[in-house]
């Protein structure tokens, strides 16, 4: 991690001044989100896709589905894998090369909240059981990088699965054949949203900015289903919460899913 500098500092000092008078630097409220924008269709060959804008944090994803060989223990689930890349010209720090622990813990966060709210009824997932099913691959860019990556990519993952087409195969001459004119909607049971809080000193603020991503001390993942059930939790940074602060968080992520989720919904069915 790179060593923080005395404009970093300044930076930090102004943003507390500001939380202790309740604001922010960008002028919103401690518990509120950016403007979130979603295109869903955004890459034509992809089976579902999406680009999302999280104030300034812009983000794209495509899936793909292909037939693939189960897992040898999940012969009778299809597979699910999320990955995350993010762009040299996304933000100056970004360099060429094999993916950082950052991007792989971002994948891994993104993928979890998937998982784990059981959003992909992988179960449906099954040509022949234990011989091929079928494979979604999720796969996320960043292409503009302004804090909150783990929300961004969260947001643009959900809404191209939730407007992804599935195309059908059927086994012939033990190999997956393509059905022509089968497609239907990939199989979804819920919509998982995260929302990811940073504290600042005494402070916790909503879908950290860029300046304030870099001066937190640490930040907490969330992510809920449709119900409201927290599923899935990814704390980073070198300090911790309270017992008090979780609880609060756990329920800032309720609350803050809960609109988020209407977002999705309204760029699903407008698809």
């Amino acid at each position: 991690m790179a060593q923080r500098s005395v404009i970093d500092d300044l930076k930090k000092s102004q943003i507390l001044e500001l939380l202790a008078q309740g604001k922010r630097i960008d002028g919103r409220a401690l518990d509120e989100p950016r403007k979130l924008s979603i295109e869903v269709n955004a890459i034509p060959k992809a089976n579902g896709s999406a680009r999302v804008r999280l104030g300034d944090t812009e983000t794209i994803c495509g899936v793909k589905i292909q037939p693939d060989r189960p897992f040898p223990d999940m012969g009778d689930k299809g597979i699910f894998i999320c990955t995350a890349e993010l762009l040299p010209l996304s933000h100056p720090s970004v360099e060429t090369g094999p993916p950082n622990p950052d991007v792989i813990e971002l994948a891994r966060v993104v993928d979890r909240g998937v998982r784990e709210s059981h959003m992909v009824d992988v179960s449906e997932l099954v040509i022949q059981k234990n011989k091929s099913v079928v494979g979604v691959f999720a796969d996320i860019v960043v292409v503009d990088y302004d804090g909150n990556l783990f929300d961004a990519c969260s947001y643009a993952a959900t809404a191209a699965l939730l407007t992804s087409k599935m195309p059908k195969w059927e086994m012939k001459d033990d190999l997956p054949t393509l059905v022509e004119g089968a497609e239907s909607d990939l199989p979804t049971s819920t919509i998982p949203v995260s929302v990811t809080m940073a504290k600042i000193g005494d402070y916790i603020v909503v879908d950290p900015d860029g300046d304030e991503w870099a001066s937190m001390d640490c930040r907490v993942t969330i992510t809920t289903d449709s119900d409201g059930n927290i599923v899935a939790m990814q704390k980073g940074g070198h300090d911790g919460f309270t017992l008090d602060e979780i609880i609060k968080c756990g329920e800032l992520s309720i609350k803050t899913g809960a609109q988020i989720r209407e977002t999705l919904k309204q760029a699903a069915k407008g698809s």
